[in-house]
This record gives structure tokens, sequence and C-alpha cells, in this order.
């Protein structure tokens, strides 16, 4: 199958690699608006040829829309437009938006709306690897809304790549991210802006900083040109989160303020019952 990768970063990078080497892509059209992307992506052998996006649509049997979920919105409709037996799949990390600027649309059938539940805090095509996404989630959404034969076609897909698909609504998963993964970039974008707004002595924060911190912080460390976007699709669940989050930091400053250590105890250890959720597996 002939694949086209619109967006030659970590994600889009690394399924191209992974399904090149399991077969399933027997050519690889990259496409990228960054010159540096599109070079690094040929050297790399994560792209075969380097062209513009509707030649690649054109040639085609897949396109992957890995790109900035802002950029996927005005994109995928163009996309749409264009295909006929053509499948059409995206990664993005909210999906309302996605939804809605497809609906109706004559083609949509051909679209699959899908989210890898993996990443890391380093992007461009120089951060893709073949050892990616194996054991992690793949969400699925409105997935009734799609052909058959598409939809079948892009679930052995993620299962290539080592991972288990999810199926929800659209609205349901763009509640469930804020939760689990975009509050976590927030705070470490908070954590890291608290800890060079107080600690002016760099070498301090290389030196003592622990492995628990550098896991905290880490994610301060992605792109804000792929988050950006990201918290705005997502701004109403990511302020709903946000302001829980918020009231739940009041409640550690107000223990320690007023020295109620039973109480602060008790958060704590209410905290720690996420290990049973995160183990369960085990």
């Amino acid at each position: 199958m002939k694949i086209a990768v619109v967006g030659l970063g970590l994600i889009g990078g690394s399924m191209a690699l992974v399904l090149k080497q399991k077969g399933f892509a027997t050519k690889v059209y990259g496409v990228d608006n960054q010159e540096t992307h599109t070079q690094k992506a040929l050297e790399l052998g994560i792209a075969d040829e380097i062209t513009d996006l509707n030649t690649a649509v054109a040639k085609a049997d897949l396109v992957i829309l890995s790109a900035p979920v802002s950029v996927c919105t005005v994109l995928l409709p163009q996309i749409l437009d264009q295909v006929k037996h053509q499948i059409v799949l995206d990664t993005g990390s909210t999906k309302t938006s996605l939804l809605d600027a497809v609906k109706g649309h004559p083609h949509r059938g051909r679209y699959i709306a899908t989210h890898p539940m993996w990443g890391t805090e380093f992007s461009g095509p120089e951060a893709a690897t073949n050892d990616a996404f194996h054991g992690r989630a793949n969400v699925i959404c409105n997935a009734a809304e799609s052909d058959k034969d598409a939809l079948a076609t892009v679930e052995k897909l993620y299962t290539l790549l080592g991972m288990y698909n999810v199926y929800m609504e659209g609205k349901d998963h763009d509640v469930h991210v804020a939760y689990v993964s975009h509050i976590s970039h927030i705070t470490s974008f908070a954590l890291a802006n608290t800890v060079l707004e107080k600690e002016k002595e760099e070498n301090a924060i290389f030196e003592l900083a622990s492995a628990g911190f550098e896991s905290t912080v880490r994610l301060a460390k992605s792109s804000p040109a792929m988050w950006m976007p990201i918290f705005k699709q997502n701004k109403e669940n990511v302020l709903d989160v946000l302001n829980e989050h918020i009231t739940q930091l009041r409640k550690f400053k107000s223990c320690i303020e007023k020295e109620n250590w039973a109480y602060l105890t008790e958060l704590m250890e209410n905290a720690n019952k996420i290990k049973h959720v995160l183990d369960r597996e085990e």
C-alpha cells in the first residue's frame, strides 16, 4: 500500500518507519512545509519521495495526517475533496473540531479519526523511531461514521504498530485526554517556569535536580508549536481540568500554611490510589 504522510514529525515519521518495516507501506510520499524536515525525512528513510499535498493524495492509497491540530482542521476537508478510493486518518490529540470540520462531507466515510496514545517530548523527523507505539492504546472516534472497509484497514494498521484499539465518541475523547494528557503538559510547562523564575542559579538546577524532578518536568521540553493549538482546540475541557488542578494545589497550600499535617497526609494517601489504577494490568 502506498501511503502519504502529511507532517513528517515524531508521530508521522515513526508511523512511516514502522509501517515500512512491517511491509504495510510499499512507498511513502512525504509532505511537510519545512524543508529541513523533508530533507531529514529523506536522509532517515522515513519518506521515499517528497511531494506537494495534492500529488501525494492522488498517488497514495492511504493518507496519514499528522500535523498540528489547527493545521489538520484546515487540511482535512481539502484532502477529502480529492479522495476517491483513498483512506484518510489523522493522529491529532483533539477530535471534536476535526469531526465538525467534515460533518456532512460527501467523502466523510473515507476518514477515520484516530489518536495513537504515544509520544515523547521530542519533535521533528529526527525524533522518529521504529521502536514506538507497542502496547499503547489507539483511540478511534465516531467509528460508525466511517466506511467499514476503511475502518478495517486502519484497525489493521494500528495492530501492526503493536497498539490496541479503543472506541469512543470524539467529545468524550477530548474530555478524557484533557485529564490524562493535556493537564500533564500544562503542569510541566508551569513547573519549569516556576523553577526558572525562582531558581536563578542554573548550575544548582543542573547539579541538584533529581530523577523525580527531571521526569516531572520532562514534558516542558515539548514543542509549543504542537501544544498551543491543542490547548486552543480543547479550551473548555482544559479549563475544566485546570480549575480542578488549581483547587487541589490550594488544598496542599492551605495544609502547609495552617500546619494541618493530618489532612496533608490524607491528601497524599488519597493520591496514592492512582497506583492501583495504573498498575491494574499487572
